[in-house]
C-alpha cells in the first residue's frame, strides 16, 4: 500500500504527525508512507521511523501551471491508494483528484472541500497529535493515538557521546537549556524569555549544584542569546551546536533535565521522555505537550513570558 500525505507548515507540524505514521505503519507494516513538504520541513524526517520518502514542495512559494503540473506527474507516478491531506486549499486537492488517488482524506472545512472522499470533522483543541490521528478515523482505525517518538540515527547518537566527553560531560548528567534570540535583528514570532530570568536560574543551578554541567542548545535561531548568557557566565556553561535535526534529539535525549520555551528541542523532550519543563506564553500547553510526570508546563501570566518569574521556574525544578 502507498500512502501519500500533504503536510504545510514548519517542522513542529510534521513532528506532530508522527504518531499517525506509526499507527499506519503498525497496522500495515509493508506501507510505503511518503510526505510532500516544504524544503525547510525536510530535516524532520531524519528521525521519523515510519516514513519512506520525502517530496519537496513549497506549498507557500508563487507557484506556476508548470510547477503543479511537475508535481502532479510525480504523484500520478506513485499510484498512491490514500492520501491524507492538511492543505485545505482547492487547487491541491484538485490535482490530488486529478492524480486518481482513489481515498483523499482531509479535515471538513468551509466551504467543503469538492475534491476530498473523506472529510473528517476538524478538531477545534485538545493535544495537536491526537488531533491530526482523527484523519485516521476514514480508514476505521480508532483511539488511542501513540505516544510521539522518535527513531535517532546511530550515527548521531555516537556523535552525542563523542561530544559529551569532548564537553567534560560524560557520564555526569547535564542540564540542557533553550531559547529563541534576544537579539533584536532576529525576526521570530514566539515568546521569549527575559537574558536576566535565564541568569537567575543558571546562578541558583550553580549554587545548589555546581558539579551539574549546564549546555546551551546552540543553533541559527538563538545566537544572540547564547552570546548574552556566555558573556554574563565565561566559566561555567557548555555550548553545544548539533548542527542537524539528528544531532538535536540526540543531545536533548542525553540530558537529565530539558529547560526550553515553545520550540523543537521541547517536542524532542516530549519524544524521548525526560524530565523537561516547558517556559510557555500564549502557547496553550494542552496542545503541544501530553499528559505526563515527566513534563511540567510553566505559562506566564496573561500570556507574556516576562511575567514568569523565575522563582517559579525554580520551584518546580527543585520540588519536583
Amino acid at each position: 500500500m502507498r500512502v501519500l500525505a500533504l503536510i504545510p507548515g514548519e517542522i513542529g507540524d510534521q513532528i506532530a504527525l508522527f504518531p499517525t505514521f506509526d499507527k499506519l505503519k503498525e497496522l500495515y507494516p509493508h506501507a510505503q508512507i511518503e510526505v510532500v513538504v516544504e524544503p525547510a520541513s525536510i530535516p524532520a524526517y531524519r528521525v521519523s521511523k515510519s516514513v519512506t520518502r520525502t517530496i519537496k514542495f513549497d506549498y507557500q512559494g508563487n507557484n506556476s501551471l508548470a510547477d503543479w503540473t511537475n508535481f502532479l506527474g510525480i504523484i500520478r507516478d506513485r499510484e498512491y491508494e490514500i492520501v491524507l491531506t492538511l492543505d485545505s486549499r482547492w487547487i491541491s486537492g484538485f490535482f490530488l483528484w486529478l492524480a486518481g488517488i482513489p481515498r483523499r482524506i482531509g479535515f471538513a472545512g468551509t466551504p467543503v472541500h469538492p475534491f476530498l472522499t473523506d472529510s473528517v470533522p476538524s478538531p477545534s483543541e485538545g493535544y495537536r497529535p491526537h488531533q491530526y490521528y482523527t484523519l485516521l478515523s476514514s480508514l476505521g482505525i480508532i483511539p488511542p493515538c501513540p505516544e510521539l517518538s522518535i527513531s535517532i540515527p546511530a550515527k548521531d547518537v555516537e556523535w552525542a557521546k563523542n561530544e559529551q566527553q569532548r564537553l567534560g560531560i560524560n557520564g555526569t548528567g547535564y542540564v540542557l537549556l533553550y531559547d529563541y534570540s534576544h537579539s533584536p535583528t532576529v525576526d521570530h514570532p514566539v515568546s521569549t524569555y527575559p537574558i536576566e530570568n535565564w541568569q537567575a536560574i543558571v546562578e541558583d543551578f550553580q549554587k545548589r549544584q555546581p558539579a551539574l554541567p549546564i549546555v546551551l542548545l546552540n543553533d541559527d535561531h538563538n545566537r544572540g542569546w547564547i552570546q548574552s548568557l556566555v558573556q554574563a557566565n565565561p566559566n561555567g556553561l557548555k555550548v553545544n551546536n548539533p548542527g542537524d535535526t539528528g544531532k538535536i534529539a540526540a543531545l536533548v535525549a542525553g540530558a537529565s533535565l530539558l529547560l526550553s520555551v515553545d520550540s523543537l528541542p521541547l517536542q524532542f523532550g516530549v519524544a524521548t521522555q525526560i524530565f523537561t519543563l516547558a517556559l510557555l506564553g500564549k502557547t496553550n500547553p494542552a496542545v503541544i505537550l501530553p499528559p505526563s510526570n515527566r513534563l511540567i508546563a510553566l505559562q506566564s501570566p496573561h500570556a507574556d513570558l516576562k511575567e514568569l518569574s523565575p522563582d517559579t521556574v525554580l520551584a518546580k525544578v527543585w520540588g519536583g
